[in-house]
């Protein structure tokens, strides 16, 4: 908890000779100094037990009643900070008070972007956040910037000037008129998802004392959950027997197997080295990692059918796994797979993780809890999704049922 000491600093003096009287804020093995503006005798203060007793003199009650209403104060601060931010520091709790902090009636949402941004960026950089969720920020960032640009003929605006108004009318035109590579409106989940982009920002804002709160927050929009697109047994084998005669199509192909035997998404196939490859004490083979886009540990036994695309490129020099190809060369060549094998669905890259989640072990009986750990979800209800649509399973459970009562 924080505590605030008043004291007496004897350098610094008035013309009547009274020495100022300064707080110290401490918290957590922390300090910082402020001065009240109030002066006193030394004799006096001793006399009165720094201020502590009753007073009678006029200058006096005052000077009491002016350190009283500071420690109060202080203390209300730091409650208000603390709510939003654990680590409140003595220096973050001065500045709120003397009105040093950045004010939000004078800061753009575009700079606070920035801030959240560049800070995102140092993350990235220190492999603690993926490219994929850098890349979703900024373009979060100049999607407010056309917004703002296109409805109020401005460059700048005003976390202050933010309300409903302004938060309603960028959900419609989120959706109904911003454009990108040349397609018209975003989907409702693409727009949850940017608004999530937008309340995280204004978060980091509180949590170092930039705002004190989140105009975003009254937005409450959730996703609508669709059927996960994945591949059944008969269409996982299709591609398994099938033979490409252009050696890149067949690359594309292992690369693809592989993920719906480990669930590894694009950027987390792309990072993985032979160092991620570890052989247990009992003989079996491991992927360990760590997930790019949740930073969550990550640890998948192989099994038979992702051993052998592995054993096929150990003649690689460089230390990668699997041949590297760019996620938007993978999702293209999906596309010729998918005609050739003759599998009316769109596959891009992450339908093989969704058939890992469903086809590969859900269907197979492994446990929700274990699922959900090896595709480095951070919360059950994120896998629980995939468990939904696995019809097959109720079918096999009722014709045991079926069995019973015949």
């Amino acid at each position: 908890m924080i505590k605030t000491i008043f004291y007496l600093k004897s350098d610094k003096e008035n013309n009547k000779g009274e020495s100022a009287i300064y707080a110290k804020i401490s918290l957590r093995g922390k300090s910082t100094t402020l001065a009240t503006g109030k002066y006193i005798s030394k004799e006096r203060w001793d006399f009165t037990n720094k201020l502590k007793n009753t007073v009678r003199l006029n200058p006096e009650k005052v000077c009491q009643q002016t350190l009283e209403r500071l420690d109060s104060k202080i203390e209300s601060i730091y409650l208000e900070l603390s709510k939003n931010n654990y680590n409140v520091t003595p220096l973050e709790v001065k500045n709120n008070l003397t009105g040093k902090t950045e004010k939000i009636e004078g800061l753009d949402i575009l700079k606070l972007f920035d801030k959240h941004n560049n800070f995102f960026q140092k993350r990235y950089n220190a492999g603690e956040r993926s490219k994929a969720s850098l890349q979703k920020y900024k373009r979060a960032r100049d999607l407010i910037a056309s917004f703002i640009k296109v409805k109020y003929f401005k460059t700048t605006f005003p976390l202050i000037e933010i309300d409903n108004k302004f938060i309603y009318s960028l959900e419609d035109y989120l959706k109904y008129e911003s454009s990108f590579n040349g397609k018209k409106g975003i989907s409702h989940n693409s727009v949850v998802k940017y608004f999530q982009c937008f309340s995280t920002m204004c978060n980091y804002g509180i949590k170092h004392s930039i705002i004190k709160y989140n105009p975003f927050s009254v937005y409450d929009e959730k996703l609508i959950i669709t059927d996960a697109v994945f591949l059944t047994k008969e269409e996982l084998q299709r591609i398994e027997n099938k033979e490409f005669e252009t050696d890149r199509l067949n690359k594309v192909k292992d690369i693809f197997l592989f993920s719906c035997y480990t669930s590894y998404a694009p950027c987390d196939v792309e990072k993985l080295t032979k160092n991620n490859l570890i052989r247990d004490n009992e003989g079996v083979f491991w992927i360990k990692t760590n997930r790019a886009k949740t930073n969550t540990k990550s640890n998948v036994p192989l099994i038979p059918p992702a051993k052998r695309i592995l054993d096929k490129y150990e003649y690689l020099d460089e230390k990668k796994l699997l041949p590297k190809i760019s996620n938007q060369k993978i999702n293209e060549y999906l596309k010729e797979i998918a005609t050739l094998c003759k599998i009316n669905k769109k596959l891009t890259h992450y339908v093989a993780r969704h058939t890992f989640a469903t086809t590969i072990t859900l269907g197979n009986g492994v446990s929700l809890e274990n699922v959900s750990s090896m595709m480095g979800h951070t919360r059950i209800t994120m896998t629980q999704h995939y468990a939904k649509v696995l019809d097959e399973n109720v079918k096999n459970d009722m014709e045991k049922l079926k069995h019973i009562y015949s």
